[in-house]
């Protein structure tokens, strides 16, 4: 497996595996219809967020993004494809993505989260520290977590 910078071309594949992703979760199609402009990515954005891809065989099993400028940043979003789940996809790219925010010179990330992701942030070292109305549907609750990198 490799960690590369995302291309623009690849902003849709990106997008649909965001879905896909999301979607592991159970979610009904309703639901999932109304976060796809969240989870949509931007040809124009794929560099701007910082985008990086966990590539295997050529294929792109994951991606994560970095946003915002030092000192205080977003992990923006971080989604593997439903087949790689479990298989280290996404330790590596958060492991990956916290590396690159230290060599910029972020002392720290928020980020809100999927409920079924909060216990893997909580078990990245990630806290949470209140919650954020959901961009997509109305009246859901998302946890908001933080990441301290000094000292890290």
């Amino acid at each position: 497996m490799r960690i590369r910078a995302a291309r623009g071309e690849e902003a849709a594949i990106l997008s649909e595996l965001a879905l896909r992703s999301k979607a592991h979760w159970g979610y009904d199609e309703t639901f999932m219809g109304k976060c796809r402009e969240e989870l949509t990515l931007r040809a124009a954005e794929v560099e701007a967020r910082r985008t990086v891809v966990a590539e295997r065989e050529g294929r792109i099993i994951g991606f994560v993004t970095l946003q915002g400028e030092p000192p205080v940043g977003e992990l923006g979003m971080l989604f593997v494809d439903p087949p790689a789940i479990g298989q280290g996809v996404g330790r590596l790219l958060f492991e990956h993505v916290l590396a690159a925010a230290r060599g910029l010179g972020f002392v720290r990330l928020t980020l809100d989260a999927d409920p079924h992701a909060e216990a893997f942030y909580l078990a990245m070292g990630a806290t949470r520290v209140g919650t954020v109305p959901s961009g997509s549907i109305a009246g859901r609750e998302l946890p908001v977590m933080v990441i301290g990198l000094q000292g890290s």
